[in-house]
């Protein structure tokens, strides 16, 4: 599954199911660029279990100010469209996959 990208209008539908990993991000944030290759490999490697969406928070201020995202990157995990975990700022891939496999 490819990583899909969500916008203040899209929000609601792309998070409403399953998990998902939401990265509010911008293109001028050097440890979002980092994080971009992790996600990347987790997509690949969890298939259809998690879908990960990222969030242009420049581009979508409404839905970064809703849940009070203040430093980027920010990494939250949606179950059914419920906040269920929050991780801010670079994390190595082998944390992330252990924050996911709690909630798969």
């Amino acid at each position: 599954m490819a990583i899909s990208h969500v916008t203040d209008q899209s929000f609601a539908a792309e998070t409403g199911s399953g998990v998902v990993l939401v990265d509010f991000w911008a293109p001028w944030c050097g440890p979002c660029k980092m994080i971009a290759p992790v996600l990347e490999e987790l997509d690949a490697e969890l298939g259809d279990k998690v879908k990960i969406a990222k969030l242009d928070v420049d581009d979508n201020p409404q839905t970064a100010s809703n849940f009070g995202v203040m430093s980027i990157p920010t990494l939250m995990v949606f179950k059914n469209g419920e906040v269920v975990d929050k991780v801010v700022g670079f994390q190595p891939k082998e944390a992330l996959a252990d924050v996911l496999q709690k909630h798969i």
